[in-house]
This record gives structure tokens, sequence and C-alpha cells, in this order.
């Protein structure tokens, strides 16, 4: 039985019945139409809309419908939508009073009220998520305070940087993800119920008193952008999609390091397969998959974008696509930060490797140009001697430390014989100043300061 068959001579045929059916997508949705059905049921007693029996039985029959469901005991099928099949549910226990579920609401409102506290659910179960993620690259740097390698631009060897320094940069880039999914609930947590199809309704109810059960901040005032609005959607999908791009980030990162060519780090066996041909391989699968399914992520972003760009106002049936995104964008963040979690908490890094990289390129040379410039010359004057002498020191296949002072004095006669210290790769570290650097200074006070952030 549909809701809405009164206008019509003929059902609707079986072929167009399961090609618009979204019960198998939206019955994920049952915790929260049933919550937003029992506010609604409360209101409208408060009302005076429903009496105290109607309200009795009605929020009864549907709490009971939700237990049966949360236990398998009621499997949803054969329905248009998840909001049908309880109404029909309702309706073999209940009777005829179950047809007064509906009074003053609409589909379309109440798919955006679900649609807000999935969302709000979803939030709090991601930012726990990140924060863990977050606990992880914290708990490594600690153990790696004092581990150097080499930091990169255009992946080429460009200064020297502590591990620590590098695995708090990703600490960073998760506070700012779990920043905007908060700042996206802000906006996310008002309640459309009360907006009915477009126009709102005759029917004189309270919509605060909704918004205040379901612990909503407030409402959405305009009954037209009620229905029709899904910036929270939007929102939450693209701050998914952004979260997802740090995670491939990290995730190439150990794929790389993991490399032979690098041998940074070792995933533990768990988080790697073997090749069905190649006995010797162990491969960074976890890594990559979660790097393949950051383009999941940003597609359901596009998706959601492309679906809304061209829909007058207010409802249309295209909307009914808004829930695959969402759900693949909530359920994709989340395992791929359980599984980068657990896996890089297991991860080896090979401290001695990244310590002699470290040496390898020429990773002092911007220390150099600084040395001269506290000696006296211009920087850009300095930075030219420098690449002289990096040049001079590829040309004589040695590093900038083997050197002598007067090989140093041929390109800058204003080296002193301390020129060899500004050279050395510890010493670049320990010579950073400014705020925020790699020095081991700045990386503790980073420490202590995202230790207490995250208790």
């Amino acid at each position: 039985m549909t809701l809405w068959g009164g206008r019509f001579k003929d059902p609707l045929s079986e072929i167009a019945f399961r090609f618009s059916s979204s019960l198998d997508v939206d019955k994920r949705l049952f915790r929260e139409d049933i919550a937003g059905s029992v506010a609604h049921v409360h209101m409208l007693g408060a009302q005076g809309i429903l009496t105290a029996d109607e309200v009795s039985a009605l929020a009864g029959a549907l709490e009971a419908v939700r237990k049966d469901i949360e236990s398998g005991g009621l499997n949803p099928k054969g329905a248009e939508d998840i909001h049908s099949f309880i109404e029909e549910e309702l309706r073999r226990r209940i009777g005829e009073v179950a047809g007064k579920l509906h009074t003053g609401r609409s589909r379309n409102d109440q798919i955006a009220l679900d649609e807000r506290l999935y969302i709000r659910a979803a939030v709090q179960s991601l930012t726990a998520a990140l924060k863990r993620l977050q606990r992880t690259l914290l708990e490594q740097a600690e153990r790696h305070a004092d581990t150097i390698l080499p930091g990169f631009t255009h992946l080429q060897h460009a200064q020297p940087v502590l591990l620590a320094h590098h695995l708090l940069a990703y600490v960073e880039m998760l506070a700012r993800d779990s920043s905007r999914f908060a700042d996206c609930l802000r906006r996310a947590n008002l309640s459309p119920l009360g907006a009915g199809a477009a126009a709102g309704t005759s029917f004189l109810l309270d919509r605060k008193r909704v918004a205040d059960e379901l612990g909503f901040d407030g409402i959405v005032a305009n009954s037209m952008d009620a229905v029709s609005d899904r910036d929270a959607l939007i929102e939450f999908v693209s701050d998914a999609a952004i979260a997802m791009v740090h995670l491939s980030r990290l995730a190439e990162e150990l794929v790389l390091w993991s490399s032979s060519e690098f041998g940074f780090c070792e995933i533990a066996d768990a988080f790697t397969t073997g090749s069905s041909l190649m006995p010797q391989k162990k491969n960074p699968d976890m890594a990559e998959l979660i790097r393949g399914k950051s383009s999941r992520v940003i597609g359901d972003l596009v998706a959601l974008l492309t679906l809304l760009k061209g829909l007058p106002l207010a409802y249309n049936r295209d909307l009914q696509e808004d829930k695959p995104p969402l759900f693949d964008a909530h359920d994709t963040l989340e395992s791929s930060l359980l599984v980068l979690s657990e896996m890089l908490a297991h991860v080896t890094f090979g401290t001695e490797r990244m310590r002699n990289a470290a040496n390898e390129g020429y990773t002092t040379a911007t220390d150099l140009a600084e040395y001269l410039v506290r000696k006296g010359m211009a920087f850009r004057d300095a930075h030219r001697a420098a690449g002289e002498i990096v040049r001079y020191a590829i040309e004589s296949r040695k590093p900038l430390s083997q050197l002598t002072f007067d090989e140093f004095r041929r390109f800058a006669p204003l080296a002193e014989s301390d020129v060899l210290s500004a050279v050395d790769v510890p010493q670049s570290i320990q010579q950073k100043k400014s705020a925020g650097s790699t020095s081991p200074a700045e990386v503790l006070r980073q420490i202590s300061f995202w230790r207490s952030q995250l208790q």
C-alpha cells in the first residue's frame, strides 16, 4: 500500500515500483525516522490534535517497531520507502489510528529531518574516529621526537626535519577536519519538520517543541527551503572528501616510505598482502585502498552537487538520490579512519635509513645560506654562493660536511671556521628558531599541546 493512491485509478506498474523504491537504501534511517515520528506524535498530542490515548498507542507502537527492527525480528521490505514501511507496520499493529501519524507533515519534511538527524550522529562518530587517528599519530611522534629524516618538496630532498614534526602536520590537518564537521553540524542542526510538502500546514503545529525534543538548536525558517535544501548533506560530504584527501596523502607516504627505494618504514604483516605469483612480495594494500577510496568520496561530493544544480524549488523526486552518496561518504571515511589508525600504530620506522637519507641531497644548503647572511651577506648573494658551493660539492662527489674550510672560502670569503657546524644535519634541526618549526623545542611544545587537546 502506498501513502498517496487516492487520486489514481490504476496502480503503479511493478517495474516502475521496483525502479522508484528507495527502501534498500533508506531503511538504515529507521531510527531517525521513528525518533522524528515519536516527537511529532508528542507535539500533536500537546496541541490537542491527537488524544492522549492516540498518542500513547502511536508512540508505543513506534518504539516497538524500532526495537523489532534493531533486534532483527522485523525486516523492512516490500514498501516504497522506510517511511511507508513503518506506517504500514503501525497500521498492521494498531489499526486505523496509525493513519493519524502523518497529520500535518509530508514525506518531504520527514526525509529532510531524518537526514539531519543522521548527519548529527555521523559527525559524532567521525569526530571520535578522527581523534583516535590523531592520538595514534601523536603516540608515534612522541616515540620519534629525535628521529631525523629529509623533508621533501617536489619529492626532492629539501631540509632536515624531525619525524615527529612530519607526523604532527597530519594531526593539524585532522584537527581542521574535526572543526569543519563541527561547523557543518552548527548549520545542519535545525529542524525542518512541520514545513509540510512546501507551503506549511493549516494545523497549528508547534515546530519548536519538536525541535527541542529532538535536540535541535531551532527550526528551518522557510518551509520551501526546509524541504528542498540539501546544503547540510553537501557540506558534510565536502568535509568528508577533504578528510579523505588528507588520509590519502598519508597513505601515499606510507606506500612510498615502505618501498625498497625509501626504506623509511615497514607496515605490519596484518595490514599488508602478498602476491598470487611472486612469493617475495609484501604489498601495502590497505594504504593503497585508502588512497583509492578517496576518489569515491570525491565522487560522492560531485554526485550531490550535480544532483542539486538544476532543481527548481521545492522538492523533486531527484532528491531520492541524495542518500547513497551521503551514506557512502560516511561509511568510507569511517572505515578508512579505523584501518589507518590501526595500521599506523603498528608501523615500524627505519630511523637509521631516515637519518642517513637526511645527510644525502645537500639538505643543509639553506642553513649554509642563512649562515652567510648572519656573517653579513645579503640573502640573494648568500643564496647564490651557497648554490655555487653545492654545485662544487656535487662535481667533487662530496657531501657538504666533507668540504674543507678553504673550499668554503673559495665561494664565500665571509665564511669562518664555524661554517662546518652550519652544514651539520643535527645542528640544522637545533638551529631552527621560528614558531612552528622543526626545532626540538618547538616539536616538544606541539606534542605537549596536542597531548592536552586530545585527552
